[in-house]
């Protein structure tokens, strides 16, 4: 029963990392979906903050910006969304232009296209989360080694 820990854990860490790369690939999906198929209008920022995090001990202080758009659509629907980490030189008052599918428009973004830097943070994810992986699969076939070994590794 208590080898079981060491499979029903890594099980579920490595089920996390799967769920966690599939939600990464379906925002990059959506987001490029979006830069080349997207409709564009121009939108107002009402409201700009920011949010910290962290600062607890030794650890640093991790600030986002956010901002709340508001612009209309095609079919003349008014929608509000929120963006995190965009420009801190966007500010209350400003208007941007924002791309929105005409079936999604409260996921529209106001972040100019970069498929370069999509990619590239979407693959970096990947890899992390890969080699996160990679490391519960390594401790399952080491434990299992472990608790099979006739000899006996474990006391």
């Amino acid at each position: 029963m208590f080898e079981l820990l060491f499979y029903a854990l890594p099980a579920l860490l490595l089920a996390g990392f799967a769920y966690a790369a599939y939600l990464l690939v379906r925002r990059a999906r959506r987001i490029s979906r979006t830069w080349a198929h997207g409709l564009t209008a121009e939108a107002r920022c009402l409201r700009m903050f920011t949010t910290t995090g962290g600062g607890g001990g030794d650890t640093s202080v991790h600030t986002t910006v956010h901002h709340v758009y508001e612009f209309t659509t095609r079919d003349g629907r008014t929608v509000r969304f929120e963006e995190e980490n965009g420009p801190a030189t966007v500010l209350e008052g400003d208007f941007v232009t924002v791309r929105y599918l005409p079936e999604l428009p409260q996921r529209a973004t106001a972040r100019p296209p970069a498929r370069g830097r999509l990619a590239a943070g979407t693959g970096c994810g990947l890899v992390l989360l890969g080699v996160a992986g990679a490391f519960c699969v390594g401790f399952m076939v080491l434990a299992h080694a472990m608790f099979t070994e006739p000899g006996g590794l474990l006391p």
